[in-house]
Parts: structure tokens; sequence; C-alpha cells
């Protein structure tokens, strides 16, 4: 059973309860002119500098990487992983050359040198005039819909949605233009990363042609402009899941709620100081809670996290998962088909019954 078929695609000014006083029709302008605030043809020195000055002053005021741990606790974790690495037995007897496990610890290395350097700023709202945190969860649950509909790999969401977060955090966007960047980060992410991309008319289609095929790769030049074109240094929370995977065999139910409740974080601005090694961690922790599992020398050692650095994350999934609006999105939707195992479902319900809360779900969306 096809879930697109039972969970169409909703353009992004028809989402209920939000934004009632913005009127329907700014979400689907043809000004492309008007996307960015700082104009693309010949830019004022004079004013990127004080955007970038500005920018530099904000980002001192808050730690932008977590975990936001004293620098004893920082040692201790650090000391209790490196305890762990040093007797810690990995099986290697299911030997497979086209993984080319010996050269494992060299890639994670190098793309743990790469995770903060492609991190968006934490604080990047703080200098939009126009949008909101509301606004983004709405763009990225939209996009979600997007994604499903022509069965992209999930690689492609993430990179849309980094895209979109390190281009907010250099350029001031107007609403009118908010779902113009969001078509056209997942149009760049899906011709870097699918081997089928979807054409571009069929991403003006999506958006009820409320954006012209011209204004989206207009759109595409200057967001690769204002990244410089640094996308593939971008390494998703899925590459460091299949590793952590290893340390409970690649048990289907645990990896399947995991995948779901690293996607919750998407939802979540907070998790933008989250690296992408520590988002995976944390969904994969959560996720063996859920199941009544331990976070073991396992978990520890292909993770390299302890159960101290990931309990604020966990908290905040949960914190999502437990407010009264998540059931009514299309994340929870789209895992609450038995394809998901019900993974949504299982998680909210989970999660509520830890923090007290009460209130029924309606299984009408699972099939």
């Amino acid at each position: 059973m096809d879930i697109e078929n039972e969970l169409p695609v909703i353009p992004l000014s028809e989402e209920p309860d939000t934004l009632s006083d913005v009127p329907v029709e700014q979400y689907i302008s043809s000004e492309a002119d008007n996307m960015i605030v700082v104009d693309d043809s010949e830019p004022e020195v004079d004013s990127e500098d004080e955007v970038t000055e500005a920018v530099k002053v904000e980002e001192s005021k808050a730690p932008r990487v977590w975990p936001d741990l004293a620098t004893v606790q920082k040692i201790k974790c650090q000391r209790e992983v490196q305890a762990v690495r040093e007797v810690f037995d990995e099986d290697d007897e299911d030997f497979d050359p086209s993984m080319v496990s010996e050269y494992s610890e060299e890639i994670f290395e190098y793309m743990s040198q790469l995770e903060e350097s492609m991190m968006p700023r934490s604080d990047y709202m703080d200098n939009q005039t126009e949008l909101t945190w509301h606004m983004r969860q709405m763009l990225v649950d939209w996009l979600l819909q997007v994604h499903l509909k022509y069965h992209m790999l999930p690689e492609t969401l993430w990179i849309a949605i980094n895209i979109i977060d390190r281009f907010l955090s250099q350029r001031t966007v107007s609403i009118v233009k908010l779902q113009l960047v969001g078509i056209t980060a997942i149009f760049i992410a899906a011709k870097y990363e699918e081997i089928m991309a979807p054409s571009v008319d069929e991403f003006v289609y999506m958006t009820e042609k409320g954006f012209t095929k011209e204004e989206i790769l207009k759109g595409e030049r200057i967001v690769l402009q204002a990244l410089d074109f640094q996308i593939s240094h971008y390494c998703s929370p899925y590459n460091w899941m299949r590793r952590i995977s290893k340390a409970d065999d690649y048990d289907l139910q645990t990896r399947t709620l995991s995948k779901f409740l690293i996607e919750v974080t998407l939802l979540d601005h907070r998790f933008l100081r989250s690296k992408a090694s520590l988002t995976a961690a944390v969904g994969m922790y959560t996720a063996r809670k859920m199941l009544e599992g331990d976070w073991n020398e396992a978990f520890i050692y292909y993770s390299g996290f302890t159960e101290e650095e990931l309990v604020t994350g966990h908290e905040y999934i949960v914190e999502k998962l437990t407010e009264r609006s998540f059931s009514k999105s299309y994340l929870y939707k789209k895992y609450a088909n038995k394809k998901f195992l019900k993974a949504s479902i299982f998680a909210v319900k989970w999660a509520r019954s830890q923090t007290g809360v009460v209130e029924d779900i309606l299984d009408t969306d699972a099939a």
C-alpha cells in the first residue's frame, strides 16, 4: 500500500492551524526578486559587512554545539568512552569487503572533522525580520510530504534541511519566499543525491504553480552562491546511525523507531546545536529507552557518546512528542503506517505515559 495515496501532499499555503494572520497568497507569490533581502545582483558592501559583524556578535552569546557540559563532566565522559574503546572487542566475523571496514575509523574521523563546519547558526532566526521558528517547522513538515511523494532517499531530506538552515543563517528571507527557499533546497539536494531526481517542472507542480520554473532555477543559483557550493561536506545522522546499529546487530524495531525519532529533531530548532553524530546517538538512545534496552558498552563504542551526554536531547524529543499539535503533523501520519511499524503511535503513547499527559490518540492514520 502506498502511503502517499492516503496522505496527499498539501501545499504549504493550505496547512491547518498555522499563521492565520498571514494572507495565503503570500506563500504563493511569484516575485522572485524579493526572495532575498540582500540582493544577489550587486550587494552593498556596507550592509553585507554589517550583517556579518552582527552574526559574529550573536554567536558569542551562546554555545553552538552540544553537549553543553561542564569541563569536569566532559573529561569524565571522554575518559569513559576511551576506556570502552580500549577494551571493547569488535566483532568482524561477517567481514564484507564492499564495506571497506579497514578504513572505517579514518572515514568517520574525517566525517567528524566536517561536522561542525557544516552546522548552521543556532540563533539565525534572531536576524530574520519576518520569519519565526514555527514557520520553519511548517516548512519542514511540508517538505516531508514532498520527500515521500517522490520516494527520495533519506539523505536527500537531511541535505535539504541543512541547506535551508545554512542559507537562512547567511541571508534574510521574506515570508513570501520561504516556501521558495524550501522547494529550491530539496531540488538541489535531489540533484546531488538521487539517481533519478525529479525535474524542476515536478517541483513547480508540488507548489501548485505558486512559483515558476525560472524562479526555482534562479533560487538555485542564489542558494548555491551563498553556500559557496558546499553541499557534499554534510553528513546526515543516517551515516552515524548505520554504524551505531551494529551494536544491536541492526535490530529492525529499534532502527525503525530511531529513524522516526531523529526526524522528530528536524522539527525542533533546538537541535540546530547538535552535531549529526549526536542526533543519531540521541535517536538511538531514546529508541532503546522506549524498548526497555540499556546503553551498554557496545553503543558507547560505536556512537562515541555516554548516556550522560544524551539525556538533554532525549528530554527534548520526549517534550516534542507530547505537544498537543504533534499528532496533526505529517511526520506523525507518515510513521503511523504499518510500513513503519506504527512507530509514531508507539512513541507518542510512550512519551505521554512518561510525562503524565493523558490524551486519546486516534489510530486513523494507520492502515
